[in-house]
């Protein structure tokens, strides 16, 4: 993990669970779940990380348009959004 995600193919550079679980299957040939893989990250002292503020580019206008037309079609049932994706 020290060597960071992208050594690992991962071009995002978030630790997530599941990725961490995936990982561990390909270097070590066992399988954990996501939960049991947060349980053996806090074991070893890897604790939960979070950004303390809020990005210097951070645009509220373009937030306030996302969560006014983008944010109900995401939250829409049956995820109306992902056919849209689809559709091209």
């Amino acid at each position: 993990m020290e060597r960071g995600l992208l050594a690992h193919g991962w071009v995002d550079q978030r630790w997530l669970p599941a990725w961490i679980k995936t990982l561990i299957g390909r270097l070590f040939h066992v399988s954990y779940t996501v939960e049991g893989t947060w349980r053996l990250l806090k074991r070893h002292g890897w604790s939960w990380q979070q950004p303390t503020g809020r990005a210097i580019e951070r645009d509220e206008d373009v937030g306030e348009v996302w969560k006014k037309e983008t944010w109900p079609r995401v939250r829409a049932p049956g995820g109306a959004w992902v056919l849209d994706r689809l559709r091209g």
